[in-house]
C-alpha cells in the first residue's frame, strides 16, 4: 500500500526551513483539537475505573455505553435506535479507516465516493480498500454542498458524506440530507455520514441534522443503506477517550460487528465507563459551546468573518494558501494548515484551515496578530 503523508507531515516539511520570529509564542491552529480540560466528572470516573484494566473489553461493548449512546441519538435527535442498531467504536478514526474495507472487500472493482477537502482517513480507506475513487468536490461556486451525478453514483458501492463538514465548515439541510437517502435507496450503494462535529453548534435553533432523521422523514425507518458515525472527542473534549460509534442499517451492522470481533480494537473498560457518564451529559458540552461561540464572535470583530452553523474550523481564503502558510509563520509565529494539504485535484487551493480551539483570551491575542498579517 502506499499511502499520501499526512497533512501535518506536509506541514512540517513545508516550514521546514522557515525561521519564525521570537516576538511571539508559537500559537497553532492547524488540529482540530479542543484545547480545554476533559471535565472532572468524565476524568474521575476514568479514576474509579482504573482497577478494572484487569478485563478483558467485549468488542460488542459495555451495556451501559451503548444505552448512554442511545440515549444521546434520542436526546439529540429524537431518532430510537434498537441495538443492533449502534455499534461502539474506539473512535471513529477506526471504523472510517476499517469499516470500508469491510463494505467493499466482496466488491470485484470497489468504488468510494468521498467530499473532497476530507480528513485523510477517507482516502486510506480507499488505498486499503483498492478503490476506485470519486472526489465529491466541495467548492465556493456549490456552496461546498455534495453532489454527484445519478451516473457517478451508480457506479458506487460507498459514499462519504461529512456533515458538518470539515474543513469548509459547511453545513447541509435535512431536505439535502433526505435526497442522498433516496439516491441511496434507488441506486442502492452504503451512506455514511461523518457526524464528529455535530455537537459544536451555536444557535440552539439551527443545530445540525444527522443522516438519521433524514432516513425517517425519507421513510427509510430501518435505515437500509444508511449510517452514521460520530465522536466523543470534539464534544466532550475528551480525544483520548477514543469513544465513538457507528449507527444505522442492523443488517449491515450484524455482519460488520462479526469482523469487529476479530481487528482487536474494543475500548479498555475504565474507557468506556468514563465515556458512557460522558455520553449521558450535556451541561459541560453546552459550556465548550459557549467558549467556541465566543471565539467565533471575536473571529467576526477583529477578522470579519461570519460564523458557521458548526464546527470550530475557519475556512480563510487567500491567495496563496503555501506562500500564506510560511510567511504567516514567519513574521507573527502562527501555524495554519494549507488546503491544498487536505484536498485532490487542485480542490482546498487558495484556503487555510484555521482551527479556534484555544481559550477567549489566546483566540483574541492570535486572531490580533493574524489580522495585523493580512493588514500588512
Amino acid at each position: 500500500m502506499k499511502f499520501e503523508a499526512y497533512p501535518f507531515e506536509k506541514l512540517n516539511k513545508l516550514l521546514s526551513d522557515v525561521k519564525p520570529t521570537s516576538k511571539y509564542e508559537l500559537s497553532s491552529l492547524t488540529i482540530g483539537e479542543p484545547q480545554f480540560e476533559t471535565p472532572q466528572f468524565i476524568q474521575d470516573e476514568l479514576k474509579n475505573s482504573s482497577e478494572l484494566l484487569k478485563k478483558y473489553p467485549a468488542s460488542a461493548g459495555l451495556p451501559k455505553l451503548k444505552e448512554a449512546m442511545k440515549n444521546f441519538v434520542s436526546k439529540r435527535f429524537h431518532v430510537c435506535l434498537e441495538d443492533d442498531e449502534i455499534i461502539p467504536t474506539f473512535g471513529t478514526r477506526e471504523v472510517l479507516f476499517n469499516f470500508p474495507q469491510f463494505a467493499l472487500f466482496d466488491k470485484k472493482n470497489p468504488v468510494m465516493a468521498f467530499t473532497n477537502p476530507f480528513y485523510q482517513i477517507y482516502e486510506g480507506a480507499a488505498i486499503a480498500s483498492k478503490a476506485e475513487v470519486i472526489h465529491i468536490d466541495l467548492i465556493k461556486q456549490n456552496n461546498f454542498k455534495a453532489s454527484l451525478s445519478d451516473e457517478e453514483l451508480k457506479r458506487c458501492d460507498l459514499v462519504i458524506l461529512n456533515y458538518p463538514n470539515n474543513p469548509t465548515s459547511a453545513s447541509i439541510s435535512i431536505d439535502e440530507l433526505e435526497t442522498w437517502v433516496k439516491k441511496a435507496i434507488e441506486l442502492d450503494f452504503i451512506l455514511v455520514n461523518d457526524e464528529c462535529y455535530s455537537e459544536i453548534y451555536f444557535d440552539e435553533s439551527d443545530k445540525p441534522v444527522s443522516l438519521l432523521e433524514a432516513s425517517i422523514k425519507a421513510g427509510n425507518e430501518k435505515f437500509k443503506n444508511i449510517l452514521v458515525m460520530n465522536s466523543i472527542s470534539k464534544r466532550s473534549s475528551a480525544p483520548g477517550l477514543r469513544s465513538g460509534f457507528i449507527a444505522g442499517d442492523s443488517i449491515i451492522l450484524k455482519e460488520y460487528m462479526k469482523y469487529r470481533t476479530y481487528i482487536g480494537c474494543a475500548s479498555p473498560v475504565p474507557l468506556q465507563n468514563a465515556a458512557a457518564v460522558a455520553w449521558n451529559d450535556e451541561e459541560h458540552v453546552q459550556n465548550f459551546r459557549e467558549i467556541y461561540k465566543k471565539n467565533f464572535q471575536l473571529a467576526k470583530e477583529i477578522l470579519d468573518i461570519n460564523p458557521p452553523q458548526a464546527t470550530f474550523y475557519i475556512w480563510l481564503k487567500v491567495e496563496d494558501e503555501l506562500e500564506f502558510t510560511k510567511k504567516l509563520y514567519e513574521k507573527k509565529h502562527i501555524k495554519v494548515l494549507p488546503g491544498s494539504f487536505l484536498g485532490r485535484e487542485g480542490i482546498g487551493k487558495g484556503y487555510v484551515r484555521i482551527a479556534l480551539v484555544e481559550n477567549e483570551n489566546k483566540t483574541r491575542e492570535v486572531l490580533n496578530r493574524l489580522k495585523d498579517f493580512i493588514n500588512e
